[in-house]
């Protein structure tokens, strides 16, 4: 799972501090459409200059939650504020606010420079300071040399970044993105990411993200809203989502995840748990900054790359005995499936640093897991 990380001198967390006044504000909203509620009684707190991210499957609201933010939807009930005011009564065009859809929407009759002009030219902003704009945001998104070209004339990344232009040229408060990169293919997704968070950094214009795909989300956002049924499963920076979910449902949502499901304990002290997954074996090590009582039943949670895999017994805190059952080759990396207990499957990944005649593990191997006692997360949801 990759992710952004932050340059050594930044230091953004607003969310941190409560001396900051978010730039949005839902709350308690809920949104209906008939008997279905799409948003159940929603409360979340975005702040200036992030990029923020609604992260989720088909159906979970948050496409909804953007569509109140741009005035297409309104709430059945609760408050959305954008800087302190009131929104739900303005209308979309009035907003401080701008919206990119994932078709990007250009006219094919104008070139780029005309695409991003096109806003400025119905807006209050005087005629003589629109040349200006368009060239800054020419500059911004890399595309002078295309500026007299037409849409079908550039490809679909260059004309991923005329839509963030033109969405830009306005400078709105807010920029919703819905699945933005959606029509591009893998690689260019990829490139096209770092290129979003540099221009969404240069112009501190916050934007906020709808996106399925949680290595986008994970890469680009300062937060991450993962979404289930119109509500929020957990609201945390990537690296918090990734490496301490507070349920099964966000482990298992993003990213690879081994859920191994048991019960806690009698005698376990501190922050130290012992979890009970089987009649025959010892049970797994882990640690729990709030410990759940004795026998109640958890999950824990632990990701491939951190369970190590060898033909030989490890000294560690945890291990496991098995038989590889079978092996996704992905070049950099290899995932191990192997069978640990009958109908219970441990995944562990190793690097590969050797060429595949050098390898020592194969199919149908007999072979040991392990891992650190703090290598996991105990859950309880």
């Amino acid at each position: 799972m990759r992710m952004a990380q932050p340059r050594p001198d930044a230091v953004f967390a607003p969310w941190d501090d409560p001396s900051e006044t978010p730039l949005i504000q839902f709350k308690n909203v809920t949104k209906r459409f008939g008997d279905f509620t799409a948003i159940d009684d929603l409360t979340l707190d975005i702040y200036a200059r992030e990029f923020f991210a609604l992260l989720g499957p088909s159906g979970c609201g948050k496409t909804t939650l953007m569509r109140m933010l741009a005035g297409f939807e309104t709430p059945t009930e609760g408050t959305i504020l954008l800087d302190g005011v009131d929104i739900g009564p303005v209308p979309p065009n009035e907003r401080p606010v701008n919206m990119m859809f994932q078709s990007y929407a250009l006219f094919p009759h104008l070139t780029v420079w005309e695409n991003i002009a096109f806003g400025l030219k119905r807006s209050d902003m005087p005629k003589d300071q629109i040349g200006d704009r368009v060239e800054r945001m020419l500059k911004l998104t890399q595309l002078g040399k295309f500026a007299k070209r037409k849409p079908h004339q550039i490809s679909g990344g260059q004309r991923q970044r005329v839509a963030l232009a033109r969405s830009l040229a306005k400078a709105p408060k807010l920029l919703l993105l819905d699945e933005p990169l959606g029509a591009l293919d893998k690689k260019l997704r990829h490139e096209t990411q770092f290129e979003l968070m540099d221009i969404q950094e240069s112009t501190g214009t916050t934007f906020v993200i709808v996106t399925h795909d949680q290595e986008e989300a994970m890469t680009v956002a300062s937060r991450v809203a993962v979404m289930v049924d119109g509500n929020l499963a957990q609201v945390a920076t990537p690296d918090q989502i990734y490496e301490a979910p507070t349920s099964a449902y966000v482990a298992d949502f993003i990213g690879d995840v081994n859920l191994i499901e048991g019960a806690v304990e009698a005698g376990s002290t501190g922050t130290d748990v012992a979890i009970k997954w089987s009649a025959t074996e010892e049970p797994i090590k882990a640690t729990s900054d709030t410990p759940p009582p004795a026998a109640s039943t958890v999950q824990f949670a632990i990701r491939p790359e951190k369970v190590a895999i060898s033909s030989e017994k490890p000294d560690a805190a945890n291990v496991m005995e098995g038989k590889i059952l079978d092996i996704a080759y992905l070049g950099n990396i290899s995932t191990y499936h192997v069978e640990v207990a009958p109908g219970l499957i441990v995944k562990a990944q190793a690097t590969n640093t050797r060429r595949i005649s050098r390898r020592n593990l194969t199919w149908e191997d007999h072979v040991y897991l392990s891992w650190t006692d703090t290598a996991g997360v105990v859950l309880t949801e």
